[in-house]
């Protein structure tokens, strides 16, 4: 049960899913039909206080939404978060679901004493997991040189010299990028042998307007390759937000996943109930477990699991959203949002700063085109002020992978000239150095162009998108074999 491979979203899925996300009532990513489960998409809810229910929570709202549709605006537009694997473990044990004995552990010194109270149990197989948020953990390595986020244990002083070589190193895994993450603290739980491993998960699906429960009898791997595989293999049931899982339909689902006899089909039925309801109850958006697995004496345990929340019902769930962790996160990714930034770091030389995440998604595609390589994607939505526009250039400063900025505003509701007023506060106070290319149509564009002129910022500025996007490019690349040749490149404002 240590090798479970679960999915995660890609940048790319993350951009598109927030350029789904503005104003539409049932905003999925995704069929079924090309399954991935963290593919999946927003919901809004009222603002009103609800209390846990088993399966009429969102089915309410639904039926609230329909009959007074003018009352629940669409939230800002937000992604979902997902917990450590300890956390998950510690939710799903408060809605009785049975899973490994274990605790997390912040030291090796906590690892044995976890170690050491299982023993006392008579538990003499143990599995230290590092408590990173990414896929891929058992084949990663850590920066250290120290291989593989999964080890298996025999004896407790092991479990010790396992979790001393994790905490505090990085890990890098196939979804962390090179730097890997920060690993600062291990779960530690006893080892289970399996005789069989199913995949069991709930997730939004737009194709049917609400959950569906996914299982396979196919656990312990890469569920998307079993779907590419052997779709016949997957097995999908939607549910009725208003009415919840229906029982016989339910224990089809778990002869489907393997387990036909009806003591294991009974406890798999409870299983999956006691989730949605902690799906339902809590805001998740995903719940995925992988493998669903039946331990030597016929007990069916949740095992590696992978829990995703809405973060519009932050205000509602205030429990769940404290087991948030920024230190998986990339912190420009939490600096902006602490600032009502919608942002997200690429891996390119060009800074983009945009007004809407449609216009984000067509200027980054304008760059590609043109040759350069997006370093972010930034925006700034139709309600910011001077000092979010400032805050929005700080980050692009700050980050030494972007050679040039992109400005790219259309305004609307987004004036141009507080743009304007945003590019000049933040060449003045915070020093801005990197070279900007600045594209601007729409309301108060003279005054935005006026102001511009009369601050004697010389900025390449242009009407054209298309001509703005080459020059970028040009400025980047400047950057770029400067670097290589390397040359020191001084961009002073006014250009």
């Amino acid at each position: 049960h240590t090798n479970g491979q679960r999915a995660f979203p890609d940048k790319r899925i993350m951009l598109t899913r927030l350029a789904l996300s503005a104003g539409k009532p049932n905003r999925g990513f995704r069929h079924l039909s090309s399954f991935n489960p963290s593919n999946i998409g927003f919901r809004r809810h009222a603002q009103t206080a609800l209390t846990p229910m088993h399966c009429s929570v969102r089915g309410s709202l639904v039926a609230s939404a329909y009959a007074n549709p003018s009352r629940h605006a669409s939230p800002q537009q937000k992604r979902n978060f997902n917990i450590h694997e300890c956390d998950a473990q510690a939710l799903m044990a408060e809605y009785g679901v049975r899973v490994a004995k274990g605790s997390p552990a912040e030291s090796g010194a906590e690892a044995l004493e976890v170690a050491e109270s299982l023993s006392k149990q008579g538990i003499k197989d143990y599995v230290v997991k590092a408590q990173v948020l990414a896929g891929g953990r058992g084949k990663g390595s850590f920066l250290n040189g120290f291989k593989g986020g999964v080890h298996l244990c025999s004896d407790v002083s092991t479990v010790k010299e396992m979790a001393d070589q994790m905490i505090g190193q990085r890990l890098v895994t196939k979804q962390t990028g090179a730097s890997g993450k920060p690993c600062n603290k291990v779960l530690v739980t006893e080892r289970l042998f399996l005789r069989k491993e199913a995949y069991f998960a709930i997730l939004m699906d737009r194709g049917v307007g609400g959950p569906v429960m996914v299982g396979s009898s196919e656990g312990g791997m890469d569920i998307e390759a079993v779907a590419a595989e052997t779709p016949e293999k997957i097995h999908n049931l939607p549910v009725s937000l208003t009415e919840g899982p229906d029982d016989a339909k339910l224990a089809e689902l778990a002869a489907n996943m393997g387990f036909p006899d009806p003591d294991e089909n009974q406890q798999c039925v409870d299983i999956m109930k006691n989730l949605y309801q902690l799906f339902d109850s809590s805001d998740a958006t995903l719940i995925e477990v992988n493998p669903l697995g039946q331990a030597h004496d016929g007990t069916l345990y949740c095992l590696d699991a992978k829990l995703n929340f809405d973060d519009n019902a932050s205000y509602r769930q205030k429990d769940t959203h404290s087991l948030r962790d920024e230190s998986q996160e990339d912190p420009r990714e939490v600096e902006a949002e602490k600032m009502g930034l919608n942002y997200i770091g690429l891996d390119g030389d060009i800074g983009c700063l945009v007004n809407g995440a449609g216009l984000a998604m067509a200027t980054m595609d304008v760059i590609k085109l043109n040759g350069g390589e997006p370093a972010n994607f930034l925006d700034l939505g139709g309600g910011a002020n001077v000092d979010q526009v400032t805050a929005a250039f700080k980050l692009l400063n700050d980050d030494s992978n972007v050679g040039a900025i992109l400005v790219n505003i259309f305004g609307g509701i987004m004036r141009c000239d507080i743009i304007a007023l945003g590019i000049i506060k933040a060449a003045t106070e915070l020093g801005l150095q990197k070279p900007i290319v600045i594209r601007l149509a729409g309301t108060k564009v003279d005054e935005a162009r006026q102001l511009i002129d009369e601050s004697g910022l010389r900025m390449l500025t242009t009407d054209d998108l298309q001509e703005a996007a080459q020059r970028v490019v040009r400025v980047a690349e400047i950057q770029k074999l400067a670097a290589e040749a390397r040359l020191s490149v001084k961009f002073d404002l006014p250009l």
